[in-house]
């Protein structure tokens, strides 16, 4: 006779355990709800682990912005470009990538604009309040971050974005070149200008991975990696789950799978995610830490290279490339981050490289992330979407998962990130 496995019960269980996943679970806990988290990999083994680790407000304009198709048709052919979208025949890329044109004009741009802002900043504020509250050791620092620029007309253009982002709260200010290079010893002669964001702050990604799991265990929170969701479906008090040869019951279920979210799309019985996100492929490369680096995070405007220095480390990383789910480290992409650090930087690499590192970004069509209640799927709840800000937007995004949850006040507007505005 057969032995019946009894299904491990919670409040609450995550699907991912990147920074989106942790910081949910971490707000959760912290508001007395039971959390499990499983994790198809390894903690932090998405987009959580090579980005810059830049947390920024300013960022608050999105991709999708008048001018940002054309662009990346022009540069279709150029496979080392900033903003690169592969050429081959992949309809649900070009689905995608026609309602993201949708969205390119200045109404849409301005909304999506002020959603972003008001999830950053109030997520780089708990994060700030988690890293003196429960002694976060990830490198946080209130840094700021600067742009660079070698060329006066991308400069001038950059400004025409100050009145919105002044009206958003966020302070910013023009710094011409000669002033700049006085301040800023690592950079090359030739820098024309800098817009300076002193709001913003930057923290080492893949420490602050460990952080937030660590706090969720020391508050009784249970993870699982290896651990793949393979079924889901609702039952009389929430959620039958099955996952890595295991059985969950849960009231509440958060699908905080990143890029994999609208894999999960059939399983989770919500086809029309499918639809809404597109994997962005983001490339880094760590070195150990060379002789004379920034003072603050950069971005190289003109090649879209961040530099991030952490004390131990050292890191060029950005550029957006929509092909699909390949995975494969392009040389070409990885190259064009240290030509583009050489233009600027007396010293743009480290003496030894550390990572070379390639990973999907869950790219919406409105570049706002998706939060919330999924309409017709009582206690299933979506945490993903988040662009090139997952580490910026975690801790907002976990308080605001908390605050639905629980039924409680928000701290942030929720219609702005409700999957239901796609309904």
């Amino acid at each position: 006779m057969g032995t019946t496995i009894e299904p491990r019960a919670t409040d609450v269980l995550i699907v991912g355990g990147g920074v989106a996943g942790l910081a949910s679970a971490l707000a959760l806990l912290r508001a007395g709800r039971t959390v499990r988290l499983i994790e198809a990999r390894t903690l932090g083994s998405g987009a959580s682990h090579g980005n810059c680790g830049t947390l920024t407000p300013s960022h608050a304009p999105p991709l999708a912005a008048p001018g940002t198709v054309l662009k990346a048709l022009k540069w279709m052919l150029t496979p080392d470009a900033p903003l690169y979208v592969h050429p081959g025949f992949d309809p649900a890329l070009w689905r995608w990538l026609a309602r993201f044109a949708l969205r390119c004009n200045g109404r849409d741009w301005e909304r999506s604009a002020r959603a972003k802002h008001a999830i950053l900043e109030h997520s780089l504020q708990r994060i700030h309040a988690w890293v003196d509250e429960l002694a976060f050791d990830c490198d946080f620092r209130e840094s700021g971050e600067d742009y660079v620029f070698r060329t006066q007309k991308l400069f001038e253009h950059d400004q025409q974005e100050f009145p919105l982002l002044r009206e958003l709260g966020i302070h910013v200010e023009a710094i011409d070149g000669r002033t700049y290079a006085a301040m800023e010893p690592a950079l090359k002669p030739g820098v024309v200008g800098a817009i300076r964001f002193a709001g913003d702050a930057m923290l080492r990604p893949d420490r602050y991975v460990d952080e937030l799991a660590r706090n969720v265990r020391a508050l009784g929170g249970l993870i699982h990696e290896s651990c793949a969701l393979s079924g889901l479906q609702q039952s009389g008090l929430g959620w039958e789950v099955e996952a890595g040869g295991m059985r969950f019951n849960a009231r509440n279920v958060v699908i905080a799978a990143g890029s994999w979210s609208p894999l999960l799309a059939r399983t989770l019985g919500i086809g029309w995610l499918r639809g809404l996100i597109q994997p962005g492929k983001g490339y880094s490369i760590t070195y150990a830490k060379p002789a004379h680096t920034p003072q603050r995070p950069l971005i190289l405007r003109e090649r879209s290279v961040c530099v991030t220095a952490w004390g131990d480390g050292y890191r060029l990383g950005s550029t957006m490339e929509f092909s699909g789910y390949d995975d494969s480290l392009n040389p070409r992409r990885l190259a064009a981050l240290e030509r583009g650090a050489r233009e600027y930087l007396h010293d743009p690499v480290g003496p030894e490289v550390q990572e070379r590192w390639c990973g999907w970004r869950p790219m919406c069509v409105d570049d706002v992330p998706l939060i919330g209640a999924v309409l017709g799927r009582p206690g299933l709840w979506l945490a993903t979407g988040h662009g090139m800000m997952g580490v910026g937007m975690s801790a907002g995004t976990g308080e605001l998962i908390a605050d639905l949850v629980c039924g409680r006040a928000t701290h942030l507007d929720p219609a702005a990130y409700a999957p239901a505005r796609f309904a």
